[in-house]
C-alpha cells in the first residue's frame, strides 16, 4: 500500500483540520510533498505547526469558495484529498447558507480546478449523515434515505457532483463516507465539538457530560488510523472496479452513547481515579441526528482491501493516552 504513494505532490484541502492534519503527517512520512489549503475557520494552526519547517510541506491560507485560490492550490499537484468542509449537523441547522456555500460551492471549485489542471484522481470526504432517515442496519452504500439536516444534503450533493464529473470528464473520484471519526488532534472545545473529545475534556474536569436523549442512540465510532488507511487505499487502488464509487469507512461495530461514556470514564480513571465518580446527565434529543448508525464495510474490504487496524475500544485506548499526554 505505502510503496505506491511516494514522491508525489499532494493537495489536502482542510489540511489543518483533525483528519486532514493526520493525513498530512502520514503522507509526509511516506516521502511526498504536501500542499495544505485551509482557511482556519475550523482548522487549527497547532495541528500543522510542527510541519511548517519541513521543506516538503507548504501551506496556502485560503478558502475553497474562492476559485482563484483553488486554481493556485492545484498547480503541479498529482493527487487531491478533499477534506475541507464545514462540519456539524447542529451548525448546519443554525446556518444552512454558510454550510451550503462551503460544502457545495467549495467542492465544485476543487473538482473544476482539478479538471482544468488535468488531475486524474480526487479522494473526497463523504459522510454517514447521507443515510438520513433510512432505518436499514447495517448501512449499505446503495441504500440511503432522506437527509435530516442541511449538512447531510451538502454531503450527498458532493457525491452527485463527483459521479457527474466522472461521467462527463473521465475523472476518477472516490468518496469515503466517514462514520464518527475520532482520535488524536480532535478539538474538545467549542459549541460543535465532537462527542468523544468533549466527553474526555469534561470527565477529566470531574464535570458531568450531557448525553442527548436517552443514551441509546448508537454510532459506529471509527479511529483515525482506519480513516488514513482507507484514504491511502483509495488513492492508490489500480482496481478499475474500485474507482468512481462511494465507500463506508468504519469498523462495523455499534456503540451506544451511554456505553461510550462508560468506556471513556473507565479509560480516564486509569490516569485520574476521581474520573470514576463522574455521572452523566441526560438532556433532550438533538434535531437532525440519526438514531442509529452501523456500517457495512464489505465493499471497502472487497474492492479496496480495507482492513481496520483498530476497533472502537482499541482506538479509545490510544485516544485517551494521547489526550492525557497532550492536555
Amino acid at each position: 500500500m505505502g510503496n505506491r504513494l511516494t514522491n508525489k505532490t499532494i493537495l489536502i484541502t482542510g489540511g489543518a483540520g483533525f483528519i486532514g492534519s493526520n493525513l498530512a503527517e502520514k503522507l509526509l512520512e511516506m516521502n511526498n510533498k504536501i500542499v495544505v489549503l485551509d482557511n482556519f475557520l475550523t482548522g487549527k494552526r497547532v495541528n500543522i505547526q510542527h510541519l511548517m519547517m519541513n521543506p516538503d510541506f507548504r501551506l496556502i491560507e485560503g478558502d475553497i469558495r474562492d476559485y482563484a485560490t483553488c486554481e493556485k492550490a492545484v498547480e503541479g499537484v498529482d493527487l487531491i484529498f478533499h477534506e475541507a468542509a464545514l462540519g456539524s449537523v447542529p451548525r448546519s441547522i443554525e446556518n444552512p447558507v454558510l454550510t451550503t456555500h462551503i460544502n457545495i460551492l467549495g467542492t465544485v471549485n476543487i473538482f473544476e480546478s482539478a479538471r482544468k489542471a488535468q488531475i486524474k484522481r480526487i479522494v473526497f470526504a463523504a459522510s454517514s449523515s447521507t443515510y438520513g432517515d433510512s432505518t436499514q442496519l447495517p448501512k449499505e452504500e446503495d441504500v440511503i434515505g432522506k437527509p435530516l439536516s442541511p449538512y447531510a444534503i451538502t454531503k450527498y450533493v458532493n457525491e452527485l457532483y463527483a459521479e457527474n464529473y466522472a461521467r462527463l470528464y473521465g475523472m476518477e473520484t472516490i468518496g469515503l463516507r466517514y462514520f464518527n471519526v475520532f482520535g488524536r488532534k480532535q478539538d474538545p472545545h467549542g459549541a460543535y465539538a465532537a462527542v468523544i473529545p468533549k466527553f474526555m475534556s469534561l470527565i477529566t474536569k470531574n464535570e458531568p457530560p450531557v448525553i442527548n436523549g436517552d443514551g441509546e442512540y448508537s454510532r459506529d465510532f471509527t479511529y483515525i488510523d482506519n480513516v488514513i488507511q482507507a484514504n491511502i487505499l483509495a488513492a492508490t487502488t489500480e482496481n478499475k472496479d474500485a474507482i468512481n464509487k462511494i465507500y463506508n469507512v468504519a469498523v462495523g461495530e455499534r456503540t451506544t452513547i451511554t456505553e461510550l461514556f462508560e468506556i471513556l470514564r473507565d479509560e480516564l480513571s486509569q490516569y485520574a481515579p476521581n474520573c470514576k465518580n463522574v455521572v452523566a446527565k441526560y438532556g433532550p434529543a438533538r434535531g437532525g441526528d440519526i438514531p442509529h448508525s452501523l456500517a457495512s464495510i464489505e465493499r471497502a474490504k472487497a474492492l479496496l482491501g480495507y482492513k481496520p487496524t483498530h476497533n472502537m475500544r482499541q482506538g479509545l485506548h490510544e485516544t485517551v493516552k494521547w489526550f492525557v499526554k497532550n492536555s
